[in-house]
């Protein structure tokens, strides 16, 4: 049996749709391996969203040719779909696929091995398209005005984690943040029909998954291209199905939602209390450079309606410090909103050019040093929030995930997203069979006071 295994770079939705093509390449006949082990054939997942993520997909490739020099080298995903003449001259890679043509991976490789050898060259053909010739690889990717539909994964009935499953329901993006490719890389926006999510769910959770993260490249935009007008009615769809679970989503973003919607969501009692909202920015002059549609007001407005809903409800955000044109008094908009909106979780990016952007040739690009300066002191003030935030939560009853077992303890989230640790001795006690009975299951616990990066607990 020929051997296949992956790498994978990158996002929530790369990681499914890794997940994806192990299913398609094991009814193909291949055997999935881990990356340490011989393989036939070896697929490096890309990203794109910085630089750096590029430079990082191009390493991996490069260091996958020459640890398996006699496998097939297969670079798929964002990367490889905005720069496509790059990656297929990357010196060893036999193959490359773009994002619309990931689920057609395996009927390629099979094709590659029975024409080639070796890899071959590639060149242009009359329409434009990438094809064998002149730069070193054979090519599949669609050009960006040709990537108009939703190409199904397949459904997906198990996955490497034993407890929380994900569940891509949404294709592409039409925001055109002036900093970011993603809009390039996975083209518009394109929905998958709710019939298949919900018999991909039912599966998931007939096989034992507690948690179902439904996630996409802006989930917030899924359904309006088939008429739905937002995510509610699959959520509800989703909520309706039997089984003890709880269903979660990876982000929102606030360039679709706003107050009114979110409220519309917090009818369905399987829902985890716990949205990411990427405010990006709590500088409004920043928000309008950065083309979000919305300002710090809006977002507030967000979270004000879930706060009233439940006080502790978990926000995680990111922010991205020293945006071209950013001044003191936009960081320091910044630093308010963090503790305005009371963060549970605050994930800090420092602004990195990505060519093809707007904001890559804008004038006022802030020094490094001041990017590093202003990162430190935002994660501090995060820090706080957070800190604050599990403090409340102390003396809490919560339903918590158990999904690993980390140095004496087992290990899990809330709804909310507060990471939990259990004792084992303690956990024992409760459970017949001992506490790896727990791992997998929704328990009831009391959350007792910090601990590490999280929250002890007991049952």
């Amino acid at each position: 049996m020929r051997k296949v295994t992956f790498h994978t770079l990158g996002c929530k939705v790369n990681q499914y749709e890794t997940e994806a093509l192990k299913e398609r390449f094991t009814k193909a006949g291949w055997e999935v391996v881990p990356e340490n082990e011989p393989a036939d054939c070896y697929v490096i997942n890309t990203c794109t969203v910085t630089n750096l993520a590029d430079r990082k997909s191009r390493q991996f490739i490069r260091r996958a040719a020459k640890a398996n020099p006699e496998a097939l080298i297969v670079a798929c995903g964002c990367y490889v779909q905005v720069k496509p003449e790059e990656a297929a001259a990357i010196e060893g890679v036999g193959l490359i696929c773009g994002t619309n043509e990931k689920q057609n991976l395996p009927e390629y490789v099979e094709k590659y091995l029975a024409e080639h050898e070796k890899p071959v060259n590639a060149e242009m053909t009359e329409t434009g398209d990438l094809s064998m010739g002149a730069c070193g690889a054979d090519v599949h990717v669609l050009d960006y005005s040709e990537i108009t539909d939703y190409r199904s994964d397949g459904i997906i009935t198990s996955m490497d984690s034993r407890s929380r499953a994900f569940i891509k329901i949404e294709e592409g993006c039409d925001r055109f943040c002036s900093y970011c490719v993603i809009p390039y890389a996975r083209g518009r926006v394109r929905s998958r029909g709710p019939e298949e999510v919900l018999e991909e769910a039912r599966a998931l959770i007939e096989n034992g998954f507690k948690e179902i993260v439904l996630t996409g490249i802006n989930t917030a935009l899924y359904g309006k291209d088939l008429g739905m007008g937002g995510i509610e009615p699959l959520i509800g769809m989703i909520d309706a199905l039997p089984g003890d679970f709880r269903i979660r989503l990876s982000s929102l973003e606030p360039t679709v939602i706003d107050a009114e919607y979110v409220k519309g969501l917090l009818k369905y009692g399987k829902l985890a209390h716990h949205l990411h909202l990427s405010v990006q920015s709590g500088s409004d002059a920043v928000l309008s450079a950065m083309n979000r549609r919305y300002d710090r007001t809006e977002f507030l407005d967000i979270v004000r309606v879930l706060r009233d809903f439940d006080p502790l409800y978990g926000i995680s955000s990111d922010i991205i410090v020293g945006f071209p044109g950013e001044t003191e008094e936009d960081f320091a908009d910044s630093v308010r909103l963090v503790s305005e909106a009371g963060f549970s979780k605050v994930h800090v990016f420092r602004y990195s050019r990505r060519d093809g952007t707007k904001a890559a040739v804008m004038p006022g690009q802030v020094q490094e040093r001041v990017k590093t300066e202003r990162g430190t002191a935002l994660a501090e003030a995060g820090e706080k929030e957070v800190s604050r935030f599990i403090v409340a939560n102390a003396g809490r009853t919560e339903r918590v995930l158990f999904e690993q077992e980390e140095d004496g303890y087992l290990t899990g989230y809330t709804g909310n997203y507060i990471k939990a640790y259990l004792p084992i001795e303690t956990a024992g006690t409760f459970a017949d069979g001992g506490a790896d009975t727990l791992l997998g299951n929704l328990v009831t616990v009391t959350l007792v006071e910090p601990f590490r990066d999280g929250i002890l607990c007991e049952i």
